[in-house]
């Protein structure tokens, strides 16, 4: 199958696309790369866009671990912040309730759409090739910070945008084909010197940098919204040659 593939940025892109393309959202640093550690470490997953959302959604299950961010700081209600390296420290398997100022609301936003996937640096490949055999038109969107795209995620993005154009995707138009020639030789260590990483060092947060950093392309699962969770939909068998649902 031929299909095309769009780079888009920011949660509120994330509509335009709800009856044409599936969505693949990337929240790099560190929403996404949250998720798909928790699914990898056997927690259920559920992304919500406030904190009222998250209480609702905490209410319907059994001893829930809150986790997230409200403009960088963490509510009240919440136990930790929207971490994957505290989050893969910890020993427990309690179901996680997320929250954060994008990633989480481009989930929200990109509800409807033909289909949601969750995708970060962990399982680029993994959504790519998965997505390329199950839709015709895809769009990558970034979640950015602050209401501004942030490098660590138009890297991503473009890698995966890259992914599916080596199975046969063309680009829609020629921002995205731009997007793909900037990022594809771009070295993955250039992300530790923008903006959100300068945010997580000046927060005593630098560990996620390192997190993110060293887990790049690890991981065979690819994860898809259903309703309000997030889930494993698939992994790649050992030869990388199949898939199992």
């Amino acid at each position: 199958m031929r299909g095309t593939v769009v780079i888009d940025a920011l949660p509120e892109r994330a509509t335009r696309y709800q009856n044409t393309h599936a969505v693949v959202a990337v929240d790099a640093f560190r929403a996404t790369t949250t998720i798909v550690t928790a699914l990898a470490d056997g927690r259920r997953v559920f992304p919500v866009a406030s904190v009222e959302e998250a209480a609702e959604v905490a209410a319907g299950l059994t001893n829930p671990l809150l986790a997230g961010e409200v403009a960088g700081d963490t509510p009240a209600s919440f136990e930790i912040n929207n971490s994957p390296y505290r989050l893969a420290s910890r020993s427990d398997q309690r179901p996680l309730v997320l929250l954060s100022s994008a990633g989480t609301k481009l989930l929200a936003n990109a509800r409807g759409s033909r289909a949601v996937y969750v995708a970060c640096f962990r399982n680029l490949s993994a959504t790519a090739e998965y997505v390329a055999q199950r839709h015709e038109h895809v769009a990558v969107i970034g979640a950015g910070t602050r209401g501004e795209p942030r490098a660590e995620d138009q890297l991503a993005c473009a890698w995966i945008a890259l992914r599916l154009t080596q199975l046969g995707f063309e680009p829609e138009n020629p921002t995205t084909r731009q997007e793909i020639d900037r990022w594809a030789s771009a070295d993955i260590a250039l992300i530790s010197d923008g903006p959100s990483a300068e945010y997580l060092r000046s927060t005593g947060q630098e560990d996620d940098i390192g997190y993110v950093l060293s887990h790049i392309d690890d991981l065979d699962l690819v994860v898809v919204m259903e309703g309000q969770e997030a889930t494993t939909v698939a992994a790649r068998t050992a030869a990388r040659g199949g898939w199992n649902s």
